[in-house]
């Protein structure tokens, strides 16, 4: 087998060539090897995110100027493909449902009795009347699968990758800046922006405790960022998660929504 030193001679298609060529050749080789998989880091921030299934009971306060809004849920969810949403409170609330099967949305109001197919074009549009969309509670779209992914810059503590969406994505951001923490591989950051280039809001994920086998960031803090939503912002707190355990395939089906409501 030959050396480098035997290849770059071959290369160079002379005898002797200097130590400083080699040097610089060998600096750069070290230096390529050591940069990270970008790609891979995004596909283990999104497992961390997700895991195989995961059961989980959230609070949520939307607090604006005049108000704040306390709400409770448990959310089922196997990957990005399934997830089943109960609101547990407030009482004028409880019992509304939510099913998410690949990409089609479903929403049971126990008060018309009535479910309600949610269109792709709402993906965007406010859930139960916080900063968080349809996308985000029900994961319609995947930052692995559906955007082109390139490493900013990279501290100590953190990466910052530059998610820009596939031209065929059906994706309802222009463009994703999120910080990654080194030590979890778990989202510490994210900027959304829309076509346009504007900044639309500041997701913030910390306190990172132990759930099960995994840590999982268990505040998040979203900050809209555009004028007309100035003063408002929401809150999740995760106050228990389950991950990787069996989940009743019942939940996944349209059913579901009746059947789980109360």
């Amino acid at each position: 087998m030959q050396t480098i030193r035997q290849q770059l001679i071959k290369f160079c298609g002379c005898g002797q060539f200097s130590a400083l060529v080699l040097f610089v050749f060998l600096l750069l080789t070290v230096r390529a090897a050591a940069l990270p998989d970008v790609d891979d880091i995004v596909r283990q921030v999104e497992e961390n995110l997700n895991g195989r299934t995961a059961e989980m009971q959230l609070t949520m306060e939307v607090h604006t100027r005049h108000f704040k809004r306390t709400m409770r849920m448990k959310i089922y969810s196997e990957g990005k493909e399934k997830s089943f949403i109960r609101i547990l409170y407030p009482g004028k609330d409880k019992g509304i449902t939510f099913l998410k099967r690949d990409r089609q949305m479903w929403q049971y109001v126990p008060r018309i009795e009535k479910i309600i197919k949610i269109p792709a074009s709402m993906m965007l549009q406010s859930w139960m009347g916080s900063d968080f969309t349809n996308d985000d509670l029900v994961k319609e779209s995947s930052i692995y699968d559906d955007y082109r992914k390139k490493l900013l810059a990279e501290n100590d503590s953190a990466y910052t990758i530059e998610l820009i969406p596939h031209q065929e994505a059906a994706v309802v951001w222009g463009r994703i800046v999120m910080q990654v923490d080194k030590k979890y591989f778990l989202p510490a950051l994210v900027k959304y922006y829309d076509e346009d280039g504007i900044l639309i809001r500041t997701l913030v994920y910390s306190e990172y405790k132990k759930m099960g086998k995994r840590f999982y960031p268990t505040l998040w803090e979203l900050v809209p960022e555009t004028a007309e939503k100035a003063g408002r912002g929401t809150v999740i707190r995760v106050e228990s998660a389950l991950f990787d355990a069996e989940i009743d395939e019942a939940y996944f089906t349209k059913r579901a929504l009746k059947r789980f409501s109360l």
